[in-house]
């Protein structure tokens, strides 16, 4: 966790708006229209119009996730939560448990 990130500091609306201009961004890179986006996404042109004017803070899950396939993002997805890693303590105990030879 880096608490240092300023987004750190914003309220979730905030978050939520700040996605909404960076996924108009995208979707603009990409040349397409409110329209042809929301139907890639599988959301109503509404919903996409307010997410991207940061009006819509509730937007479901699967809807966020079709606005991420319709920019093509979705490789992307799992920065959002990553795996969390290995910690040193566990991977010392199965670093003890592998064999330091083996005999045939």
């Amino acid at each position: 966790m880096d608490i240092s990130n300023p987004d750190y500091g914003l309220s979730n609306q905030e978050l939520v708006r700040k996605l909404g201009m960076n996924f108009k961004n995208y979707r603009l890179a990409r040349r397409l229209s409110q329209k042809e986006a929301a139907a890639l996404a599988g959301v109503s042109e509404v919903t996409l119009r307010q997410f991207e004017n940061g009006r819509k803070y509730n937007i479901s899950m699967a809807g966020f996730i079709g606005l991420m396939r319709a920019v093509g993002m979705l490789d992307r997805i799992g920065e959002l939560l990553p795996e969390i890693p290995i910690s040193p303590y566990v991977l010392a105990k199965l670093e003890a448990r592998k064999p330091k030879r083996i005999r045939k």
